[in-house]
C-alpha cells in the first residue's frame, strides 16, 4: 500500500469562520474554502504523493457536532518543532491541554489542545 489508510478527515466547527482564522493562526497555513451542497468546508492543503491525510474542517449542523470526547487528529507541525504551534493555541483562542510531551526516542513528541470549536487536537513533531 503507497498511502496512508485514512484518506480525508472533517473537523466539525460550529462558526466555521472562527475556526478557520484558528487552524490558520496556530499552524500558519492558508484553508481553501468550499461550499459543497449544505456543507461549507476550509480544506487544509495537502499534497498528491500519498504522505500524510487530506481533510477540511467542516460546518454541517445536520451531521456534524464538535466533540473533546471522540477521535483525535494529530496534525504534523509544520515548523517541525510542536512547541512553536503549540505555543500559538492560547492566543488564537484555544485550550492548551498538555504541552509539548515526549512520546519515545522513536516516535518524537506531542501536544494536547481543545480549538475554538470544542474538538481535542493533537500537535506532532519528531523534535
Amino acid at each position: 500500500m503507497d498511502r496512508n489508510v485514512v484518506g480525508w478527515f472533517e473537523i466539525p466547527t460550529l462558526d466555521l469562520d472562527r475556526a478557520q482564522k484558528f487552524y490558520e493562526e496556530v499552524l500558519g497555513l492558508k484553508l481553501e474554502r468550499h461550499t459543497l451542497g449544505t456543507s461549507e468546508m476550509a480544506f487544509f492543503p495537502w499534497n498528491e504523493d500519498g504522505a500524510g491525510s487530506p481533510g477540511s474542517l467542516i460546518q454541517q449542523d445536520e451531521f456534524y457536532h464538535p466533540s473533546a470526547e471522540g477521535v483525535v487528529i494529530y496534525f504534523t507541525s509544520p515548523t517541525g518543532d510542536a512547541a512553536n504551534e503549540l505555543a500559538r493555541v492560547k492566543e488564537a483562542g484555544g485550550k492548551l491541554l498538555r504541552d509539548k510531551t515526549k512520546i519515545t526516542d522513536e516516535h518524537g513528541f506531542y501536544g494536547l489542545l481543545v480549538d475554538t470549536e470544542g474538538n481535542r487536537i493533537a500537535i506532532h513533531s519528531q523534535k
